[in-house]
């Protein structure tokens, strides 16, 4: 039986662990259980929730306890908690274990890796695609079904400790993308960090306004959908752009010259104007769609845009007025069905 430790019991943690905690009570020999899985956060309400819950077999009251036996160790805490944390277990970690993590930023935490845990265990970085909320309230088995889990292993982590976080990825359903950290972390500064920092920067911008108190009353869903991640965590944010300045820098500086481009725009006539906002918009609508549209390899949606796309929801009309000839590929993937899923390997 294969020893699971998870350090840090929120939103992530305890997903990872109703979902191995599913996966081995179906992929045990002889009926029994493939994996033990332990649970610790510092937090002890979450602990006896997750517990309760049962995303863990046990918890443990002191790191010693919890990690003193683990074959795998999923760090799940904040980032900024992440080198804290590598230091408190290296002298704790027994030979050959592998060590992973679910950080939202990767450059920093290899470093750390390399620098604090011992050299008789393995480190595999990673990042799950995936969450919706920081609470273990919030935890589900499924949260990572389908999800892009980026993986970017030390180097010298062994082929045996990557296969042993490929095992994991599998048996929670998601889909392992090999990434360099400092290319990870480029990456989701445009994608993941971005989107943060513009919907605080709209809450700020409108909230600090006079006229908020009676416009707040106005706001439907656009502003809704907008504003919906400023609603996450202060100290999470923070830590994320403080471990990744110099990309989140670069997307910001590029965001805020489109800005200024449009308000160029605006400042000139509106004969001139028109024009130039329609190919705006245009050319952000046909992005917005291609993106929308993307499949997996089964001929699923890969972002869960059904709802925007069902074949029942607009006509092929309206489908090439809102997709910008995306309308006709979106009827075909909604017609092509989902076909049953492959049996997870064994972490």
């Amino acid at each position: 039986m294969q020893r699971v430790t998870i350090l840090g019991l929120g939103l992530i943690g305890g997903s990872i662990g109703l979902g191995l905690r599913r996966w081995s009570d179906t992929n045990g020999p002889g009926g029994k259980s493939a994996l033990d899985v332990t649970g610790f956060d510092t937090d002890l309400d979450q602990q006896q929730y997750a517990q309760k819950i049962k995303a863990v077999d046990r918890t443990a009251w002191d790191l010693p306890k919890a990690v003193r036996d683990a074959d795998l160790v999923v760090v799940c805490t904040p980032v900024a908690a992440m080198e804290e944390t590598f230091t408190s277990i290296a002298p704790l970690l027994k030979a050959g274990a592998v060590v992973t993590d679910t950080g939202s930023t990767k450059a920093d935490v290899l470093e750390w890796a390399k620098r604090l845990l011992p050299t008789t265990v393995s480190f595999v970085g990673g990042h799950p695609m995936a969450g919706k909320a920081q609470s273990i309230e919030a935890a589900e088995a499924d949260l990572f079904t389908g999800a892009t889990w980026c993986v970017a292993p030390s180097v010298t982590a062994g082929d045996d400790a990557v296969r042993t976080v490929l095992g994991m990825i599998a048996a929670l359903g998601a889909e392992p993308y090999f990434i360099d950290p400092h290319e990870h972390d480029a990456y989701v500064a445009g994608i993941s960090h971005l989107p943060f920092v513009i919907s605080a920067a709209l809450m700020r911008a409108t909230s600090t306004d006079p006229s908020w108190r009676d416009m707040k009353s106005l706001t439907a869903g656009g502003f809704r959908d907008v504003s919906r991640l400023a609603a996450g965590s202060p100290a999470m944010h923070r830590d994320i752009l403080l471990t990744n300045q110099a990309a989140i820098t670069r997307w910001l500086d590029a965001y805020i010259a489109t800005l200024t481009d449009l308000r160029h725009t605006l400042q000139t006539d509106r004969e001139r104007a028109a024009p130039a906002l329609l190919d705006f918009f245009t050319q952000a609508r046909d992005a917005r769609a291609e993106w929308a549209t993307q499949t997996t390899r089964e001929g699923e949606l890969l972002h869960n845009t059904e709802s925007e796309l069902s074949p029942d929801g607009i006509s092929d009309q309206m489908g090439r007025m809102l997709l910008g000839g995306f309308g006709r590929r979106r009827r075909a993937i909604a017609e092509r069905g989902q076909r049953p899923n492959k049996p997870s390997p064994p972490p």
